[in-house]
């Protein structure tokens, strides 16, 4: 790499990455909370998807090194800002259903979580990890939507088991000293949660992606990151003086 293309890659702007299943993959659809984010942070910091439909803790494991390349840690880009690490509704799929082949027993799930967000911090010491829960199943639309083949005619989830990976995920958080988004709970506060929330008894409405934006940005903020403590990369339009534009781009 060039001497000036390290200057500038290490001028880019700090990134937000987005770690998980389906429900991350999904963010950056229309009114998805990853596309949320990029528009409230559009002028501040980036935000990078990396998220993985079907994927549990078990697999994520695995493939830790490629979704976050040595070369992200080469020591001339900055760390990023902070990374959610959203697993547990596959790794909560029963061993006894259709889904068996994403079961993760729970003891295995609150190790590979731990083992996830060491990594993270032992690659970048500065960043900000963020566990979220499982959501909350409605077991009756599962039914309705299977991925695959249900001799069993029984849903592949149930809310119990998957409120049961949200407290392991709570636990691991408290463990690891790191902040925790608990979807699980903070969804059934509202009593239509299931139509509200869950377009399929798992994956995420509007309203759902709402609740998860507005939980990841308040997260964001106790943790010292919003658009009050972070720096816009370039001035701002109304900052520029129209008798003399070109000043504000001075070094």
């Amino acid at each position: 790499m060039e001497k000036t293309e390290i200057l500038e890659s290490a001028k880019m702007r700090p990134k937000i990455y987005l770690f998980g299943d389906s429900i991350t993959e999904e963010s950056f659809s229309d009114d998805g909370w990853g596309a949320a984010l990029t528009n409230h942070f559009a002028r501040t910091a980036d935000v990078v998807l990396r998220g993985y439909s079907g994927y549990n803790t078990r697999w994520a494991k695995k493939v830790l090194e490629k979704v976050f390349p040595a070369e992200l840690n080469d020591g001339v880009g900055r760390a990023p800002l902070a990374v959610t690490v959203f697993f547990g509704a596959n790794d909560a799929c029963l061993p006894d259903r259709y889904a068996a082949f994403q079961h993760v027993p729970i003891d295995e799930y609150k190790q590979n979580l731990t083992h996830i967000v060491s990594y993270l911090k032992n690659r970048w010491s500065s960043t900000h990890i963020i566990l979220m829960t499982p959501p909350p199943i409605d077991e009756a639309k599962r039914l309705l939507h299977p991925y695959n083949e249900n001799p069993s005619n029984l849903p592949e989830r149930t809310n119990e088991v998957a409120g049961n990976y949200a407290k392991a995920c709570v636990a691991v958080a408290g463990e690891c000293d790191v902040p925790v988004i608990d979807l699980w709970t903070r969804m059934q506060q509202y009593d239509d949660w299931r139509k509200a929330y869950l377009r399929d008894g798992l994956h995420l409405t509007r309203g759902g992606n709402k609740i998860v934006f507005d939980q990841v940005i308040g997260k964001l903020g106790e943790v010292g990151l919003s658009l009050e403590t972070l720096p816009a990369d370039l001035p701002y339009f109304n900052s520029i003086d129209p008798n003399d534009p070109l000043k504000a781009f001075e070094v």
